[in-house]
């Protein structure tokens, strides 16, 4: 708010106003340029604070009629609600469009700024006397607007969030039915080849049933982790070997390398590796980076996913060739719903539910870099000692 104990009412502001608009709103430009971020492209800035001017104006002079109700008609009354007024109405507008153009919060409230800022240093510069009352009402229009704004931009902004939420819902249900119906599809066929008396249960076609029972209880799993993950729930804490756990994973992941045409290899060095941590979590995380290793990693290249010891840590790399990641993108990748380049990166929720899976089991998530080959995505958890 404005310190008032220096002023002398004078009753001439909206005349102020209205002869230095331009300088005022060239004043505002300059200060938008001069911050580094957000940067505001032209179009998106000049449509709400030169309206803006415009109403406090009149107010300013309907107000010096004795008019305070035809006053809150344009401006709001103090303290809202204002979203009714004209001010308001634009504001609204100003917010949604800021939102519509990826700007932050924080652009919001510099523009309201910006224009409090430019009255009162070229009010000082030109000597020019503001009355008390017409402060007051400056701060209430400033308020009011300023409060519609940032009310319609952060309602623009949690659609947007649920949308892309929504989609993203949508995007794993899809993928956890289609998982589920190919190994499903799989032991149908399976079922009844065996039924029809050609083949037992130990033949090829039993081991056909056998993996694709495993893969819809891996999938559930998978599913059932990130539910618990996304609700909060504790993590379950058990010893786990190394050496069984990438088994496992090598297992239930081999045949989604071979669908993707990739060679898929693992290792695990040395001898009694462990960590303490919640295996449907610890699966879910590496499940996740080997999904989109697969996914991303070219065709007729190799996806390697090694487990070894380094001091009191137990690190888990999944290394692919994709090709290398974008310059100055890498934590980006973590970001829930971030998109890079012509979408290459896919939502990015998966990374994302990989490094909240790592970070329960007390671990930390990184991706590093190899340029013109790939990435290597690195788990490291805390070394567990097994007792023999």
């Amino acid at each position: 708010m404005f310190n008032t104990e220096c002023v002398y009412v004078a009753g001439m502001l909206h005349h102020f106003l209205s002869n230095n608009r331009a300088a005022l709103i060239n004043r505002c430009i300059l200060k938008v340029a001069q911050r580094s971020e957000p940067q505001a492209n032209q179009a998106a800035s000049l449509y709400g604070i030169p309206l803006f001017l415009d109403q406090l104006t009149e107010t300013l002079a309907i107000e010096q009629r004795s008019s305070r109700s035809g006053a809150d008609a344009i401006s709001g009354p103090a303290g809202g609600p204002s979203e009714k007024s004209e001010l308001g109405k634009s504001a609204a507008r100003h917010g949604h469009e800021l939102s519509d153009h990826g700007f932050t919060i924080e652009q919001v409230v510099h523009d309201y700024g910006d224009l409090c800022q430019s009255i009162t240093d070229i009010a000082v510069e030109m000597d020019e006397k503001i009355g008390a009352d017409e402060f007051r009402t400056l701060n209430r229009c400033l308020d009011n607007g300023m409060a519609d704004a940032v009310t319609e931009f952060a309602h623009q902004r949690k659609l947007i969030s649920d949308d892309r939420e929504e989609q993203a819902v949508q995007h794993r249900l899809g993928t956890l039915v289609h998982e589920l119906r190919i190994h499903i599809d799989a032991a149908t066929h399976a079922i009844a080849v065996i039924k029809s008396g050609q083949v037992g249960f130990g033949g090829a076609t039993g081991a056909v049933l056998d993996r694709s029972l495993v893969g819809m209880r891996k999938v559930v799993d998978r599913s059932l982790a990130e539910a618990r993950l996304a609700a909060g729930l504790p993590p379950n804490h058990e010893l786990i070997l190394i050496k069984g756990f990438i088994d496992e994973i090598h297992e239930s992941m081999r045949f989604a390398a071979i669908a993707k045409k990739c060679e898929f290899s693992v290792s695990v060095v040395g001898l009694g590796l462990a960590v303490d941590a919640d295996r449907d979590l610890l699966f879910s995380a590496v499940g996740n980076l080997l999904h989109n290793a697969f996914k991303f990693t070219k065709p007729g290249t190799k996806v390697i996913l090694t487990a070894y010891a380094e001091d009191e840590k137990i690190l888990i790399d999944v290394h692919d060739h994709c090709g290398g990641l974008p310059v100055g993108k890498v934590e980006n990748l973590f970001v829930p719903f971030y998109k890079a380049g012509n979408e290459k990166f896919g939502s990015g929720l998966g990374l994302s539910l990989s490094r909240r899976s790592v970070e329960a089991n007390n671990g930390t998530l990184s991706v590093r870099d190899v340029p013109g080959s790939g990435c290597v995505f690195t788990i490291a958890l805390p070394r567990s000692v097994l007792v023999i």
